[in-house]
């Protein structure tokens, strides 16, 4: 199915172009978060038309992003979990729980906009990052710890650690 990309996609486009994609694909995940129109007549019409509003928009959208990557670059959110005694987690950490963690922090975050690359299921500091836009992305540190004296350790560590 050929689609009209509306906004950056990470590994199928930018904005305006028209790319060939799964059915599923487009029905499921595209179409209905408005990050593409069917590649029709009409609809190729329609975006020449409202091209210059929606990069306009786009525009607007990165730079607020690109100001709240800059309060939140270095961001360490910490979060308390048992854990055993060789530091492997009873359960793991989820993208939900650094979210909730950097929004305690003061940070305005929607659903899924943390990515995690692998689950977390060991204490110590790990990085994720936050997607505020297609085009730009935060890391942002987490510190996993069994109590908040262990936390300190290990974020002083890290402090020590990034400045030398």
């Amino acid at each position: 199915m050929q689609v009209i990309l509306l906004e950056r996609v990470e590994k199928l486009g930018q904005m305006g172009q028209t790319v060939e994609v799964k059915a599923g694909f487009a029905r499921n995940f595209l179409l209905p978060k408005k990050k593409a129109l069917r590649a029709t007549k009409e609809n190729i019409s329609f975006f020449e038309k409202q091209k210059a509003h929606l990069e306009a928009a786009n525009l607007k959208r990165r730079s607020e992003a690109e100001y709240v990557a800059e309060k939140m670059n270095n961001a360490m959110v910490t979060l308390i979990r048992q854990a055993s005694e060789v530091g492997q987690l009873y359960g793991s950490i989820r993208g939900r729980d650094i979210e909730d963690a950097l929004k305690e922090a003061g940070y305005n975050l929607h659903k899924g906009q943390v990515e995690i690359s692998s689950p977390i299921k060991t204490l110590g500091i790990h990085t994720t990052y936050v997607v505020l836009h297609p085009e730009v992305k935060v890391a942002v540190r987490v510190n996993i710890a069994k109590s908040e004296e262990e936390a300190i350790v290990q974020g002083e560590a890290a402090a020590t650690a990034s400045a030398a």
